[in-house]
């Protein structure tokens, strides 16, 4: 798939430019931001005793679809809809889980899952995920490893959001991930990347480790203005290293840069509805009308890796992942959170802290710098958490 291309608004053409030097790409992000955000706490008012997984799973995606419809109506030829389906991930599930029709599935009081999801505005996405305990009233923490696993990723995420920034290094990110995990007693989960943000790409060059194991190289990149970031914390309360289990994979994303002359006709019918359905951006195959057939023709484009596959995977059994995620932009003005905010976190108390000065210093520098006023107003500015 290009990444170039022109869409028509008003009988006029234009040729965009891809980052957010660009107004246009902004309103584009903040747009899908909005979507993802009503879709998330629509899904986590959903989140209750004996509810379907599949259920809340199909209600994510149908009412991102919705509301994508409902946006950018003058702009004929835009293209917009599911950045990423929605996966409802319960306790030792690290991701992935986005079950197809007839799992019987449901949750139950006390579970963490972990709710990602996403929309994308003219290949433009933005992606979330938060995590929520069910049935937690409020009248009391939730403590222990839990509650540690559930403020090293919030500190790991406020930390983050402060460091990318312009002249920053990614490896400066993956240090405070990992010093998080430490204060806490947990562990980042394996595999887990951070990555940059173009359009129709959700895999840019530049990437963050969550956390770097003894041996492995990695590459440090520099922070630029006008770049896009998913930011994805995941930690564990085992050991964080994925593990495929039962669970068969049910979310799939088209390799955009290989093609292939495929021989079976509904291997051609499933290429040709991903390509104009889904574009570059990971689907399930719960959302095909015939599944039975769209898994015929999903064979033959995994052989010859036209489409790769998200498994589901897991850490060891007994313990409990937590994520959160979310889309910023390194604007000029400062960092723009644009899915994820004002959304409630777990109760919990944690018996543990972040002592380490650099991390307090910038926890609690504000994402964006405040606007000029009064000397008065300015020295009383609350931090921006948003």
């Amino acid at each position: 798939m290009s990444n170039k291309m022109e869409y028509e608004s008003d009988g006029e053409e234009h040729e965009e430019i891809e980052d957010l030097s660009d107004p246009f790409v902004v309103t584009c992000y903040q747009s899908a931001g909005q979507i993802a955000q009503k879709a998330l706490k629509e899904v986590i008012a959903l989140c209750v005793d004996g509810k379907s997984i599949v259920e809340i799973c199909t209600f994510g995606d149908a009412l991102i679809e919705t509301e994508c419809s409902k946006t950018f109506t003058k702009h004929k030829g835009l293209i917009k809809g599911i950045g990423f389906p929605t996966c409802i991930s319960v306790n030792s599930c690290i991701g992935h889980f986005s079950p197809l029709k007839g799992d019987t599935r449901t949750l139950k009081n006390g579970d963490v899952v972990k709710i990602d999801l996403g929309a994308h505005i003219n290949g433009y996405v933005a992606v979330a995920a938060h995590t929520v305990i069910v049935g937690q009233t409020g009248t009391a923490p939730t403590q222990g490893k839990v509650a540690d696993a559930v403020c090293a990723a919030h500190y790991a995420m406020e930390s983050a959001l402060r460091l990318i920034r312009p002249g920053n290094k990614t490896s400066q990110v993956t240090e405070a991930i990992t010093k998080c995990a430490e204060f806490y007693q947990v562990t980042p989960a394996q595999g887990i990347l951070s990555h940059e943000l173009k359009r129709f790409s959700m895999d840019g060059e530049k990437v963050i480790f969550s956390k770097v194991e003894a041996g492995q190289k990695t590459q440090v990149f520099e922070f630029l203005e006008n770049e896009v970031y998913c930011v994805d914390i995941v930690m564990s309360t085992g050991d964080g290293k994925s593990k495929e289990q039962e669970d068969r994979t049910t979310v799939y994303k088209r390799v955009v840069d290989n093609q292939y002359q495929l021989k079976i006709k509904s291997s051609k019918d499933f290429l040709t509805e991903v390509d104009k359905r889904f574009t570059a951006f990971p689907f399930t195959i719960r959302s095909f009308a015939d599944v039975t057939k769209a898994k015929l023709g999903l064979s033959e484009c995994i052989q010859h890796n036209l489409i790769t596959q998200f498994p589901v995977f897991y850490d060891r059994p007994g313990s409990i992942v937590v994520q959160f995620k979310t889309t910023v932009l390194c604007l000029p003005s400062g960092n723009q959170k644009v899915v994820g905010q004002d959304l409630q976190l777990p109760f919990v108390k944690s018996e543990f802290s972040i002592t380490d000065p650099k991390i307090i210093e910038f926890l609690n520098t504000p994402l964006r710098a405040p606007k000029k006023t009064t000397a008065t107003k300015t020295a009383t500015a609350k931090m921006d958490t948003n």
